[in-house]
């Protein structure tokens, strides 16, 4: 590509926390001075071919997660099979983007990359540490030792690692309206009665264990990810989902049904290292 590429993503398969760091270094690049632009596959997507991805987009159509990534970062986001043809219609469509921000695709040779990020979850490391089929693993832990820079999601400490190790942890401390996000609550709000949590994602024990440790009574829902919603997945009464989940529930008109907003906090250091490449490798510097 004719501007610098990262890659943010992980060895195993199923959800690590890519998209919140996706979004963190978007916003970071935002504050420095660059343009970014994303890229994704858009997992479960029913689109054929390369399309942009608007705050508006059809989950179903698009993937959830570049839909929840164009709403949270305004910035371009495109999708397709072929990443490097995404980035392309993506430059040409959007000239002032300066770099590009690959959501997923570490395996995904075919689109060169100036940063590789990879992304562990902390508390389901690397399982059996067998490749697929057999085990979680897409590519053998000698993978970690090219990479720039290893981001551990939550608690953990993984003999494995390798390079450069920054932790992450997802702060989810208010909760929005499904239907009008601008009516916010605390956890508060929602203590001494029972609401219904609902996730379809990678790691849905995560997300339960963040109500529960804000004090919240809960009742477990846990789907596939990507699952595609119906109105009936909704139960009756208060129910509280993750932002991915609710960019496809959003049509269903439930009348007491709440989006707990979070933000990747990263250690000290990543910021810098990401932007010291890029002026090192490009000798581009933020505007």
């Amino acid at each position: 590509m004719p501007v610098p590429v990262i890659v943010v993503g992980n060895l195993t398969a199923g959800g690590a926390g890519k998209t919140p760091l996706t979004i963190w270094l978007v916003e970071r690049l935002q504050a420095g001075g660059y343009r970014p632009g994303v890229v994704s596959r858009g997992y479960g997507a029913a689109v054929t071919g390369v399309r942009e991805v608007g705050p508006d987009g059809d989950p179903m159509l698009l993937g959830d997660e570049p839909v929840l990534l164009a709403r949270r970062t305004h910035c371009p986001v495109w999708v397709g099979r072929r990443r490097a043809e995404v980035a392309r219609r993506l430059l040409t469509s959007h000239p002032e983007v300066n770099v590009i921000v690959a959501d997923d695709g570490l395996q995904h040779y075919a689109l060169a990359r100036d940063v590789e990020i990879v992304v562990v979850d902390g508390r389901r490391g690397f399982g059996n540490t067998w490749r697929l089929p057999a085990g979680p693993l897409r590519e053998g832990l000698s993978r970690l030792r090219q990479v720039d820079a290893v981001v551990v999601n939550g608690d953990g400490r993984l003999a494995e690692l390798a390079g450069p190790i920054f932790t992450m942890a997802l702060d989810g401390q208010d909760f929005y309206s499904l239907h009008d996000a601008s009516h916010k609550e605390s956890a508060d709000f929602f203590r001494g009665r029972q609401v219904h949590a609902l996730a379809g994602i990678g790691n849905p024990e995560r997300f339960f264990d963040t109500l529960t440790g804000l004090g919240l009574t809960i009742v477990r829902h846990s789907f596939p990810d990507h699952h595609a919603y119906r109105q009936e997945d909704l139960p009756k009464g208060t129910v509280i989902m993750t932002e991915k989940d609710a960019v496809k529930c959003a049509a269903y008109g439930h009348p007491d049904a709440w989006v707990l907003a979070v933000n990747a906090r990263l250690s000290d250091g990543l910021e810098r290292l990401i932007l010291d490449k890029l002026e090192l490798k490009h000798g581009q510097q933020a505007a």
